[in-house]
């Protein structure tokens, strides 16, 4: 399992390796790797970037079970998908913005997020495992009080896609086996979710195949699994880590 990172050195974007404490910086992209250069940063000095650029963010609406029965939310026969714009996409160790022009309640949401390595268009499950990179940490962060606002109307892109709504990083995960991760999210240290990602009514080869029927899927994008049950308000200055074993800890502080 390797642990790719980009973080900003010497003022541009590098790719790097996370060993330990320290990212191990080489040649080439995190899609075509190339040597370790011999450079060595501090992961606790680096300026994160996402550890990808991608074109979108496609995200999931109740595709956990148990949130599903407590909420009272029927099974869906397909992914009830929705899309996060390049605005939104923010680094590991960056501010959310408070938004200007909202005052409600902002919900973080832990999730496990997919990473497209190879573009893939109406791939089937068995094929989908070879066009998935590694996994990643995301905050789906949402306006709550939008979703809802006009009856006439759900407002699930104003909601979802203020700028550093899109929380992505720190690194992304290769050779990992998802069905065996646990999210957790940490609001000011105190655990507020912790579920397992095996409870997913569609897994992630599957999500794969299925959101590939309809839109092509490109190298960087990211598909956020969906959240589970603990999703709550934050104020503004409140630290969210989002931490999956085995890829790392997301940690951000809103506003």
């Amino acid at each position: 399992m390797t642990l790719w990172a980009r973080i900003e050195h010497e003022g541009r974007a590098r790719l790097g390796a996370v060993d330990g404490d320290m990212v191990r910086l080489h040649e080439g992209t995190i899609f075509d790797p190339g040597p370790a250069t011999g450079e060595v940063v501090s992961a606790a000095d680096a300026s994160w970037l996402t550890p990808t650029e991608p074109t979108k963010m496609v995200a999931l609406w109740n595709n956990f079970r148990a949130a599903a029965e407590k909420n009272g939310w029927a099974i869906p026969a397909e992914p009830l998908t929705f899309l996060k714009a390049p605005n939104s996409f923010t680094a590991h160790g960056r501010a959310i913005p408070v938004p200007k022009s909202y005052d409600g309640r902002v919900a973080y949401e832990g999730e496990l997020g997919i990473v497209i390595g190879r573009t893939c268009s109406g791939v089937s499950v068995e094929e989908a495992a070879g066009h998935i990179l590694g996994y990643t940490c995301v905050n789906d962060v949402t306006a709550m009080e939008l979703l809802q606002r006009d009856p006439s109307f759900a407002q699930w892109t104003r909601a979802k896609n203020f700028d550093g709504f899109g929380v992505i990083g720190p690194v992304v995960a290769t050779g990992l086996d998802p069905a065996s991760l646990t999210v957790r999210t940490l609001v000011n240290g105190r655990e507020r979710q912790n579920y397992r990602v095996d409870d997913m009514i569609f897994p992630p080869a599957e999500l794969v195949s299925r959101i590939s029927q309809d839109m092509t899927l490109v190298p960087g994008d990211v598909i956020a699994c969906g959240t589970s049950l603990g999703v709550l308000p934050m104020k503004a200055g409140t630290e969210v880590e989002i931490v999956i074993d085995g890829i790392g800890t997301l940690r951000n502080r809103y506003g």
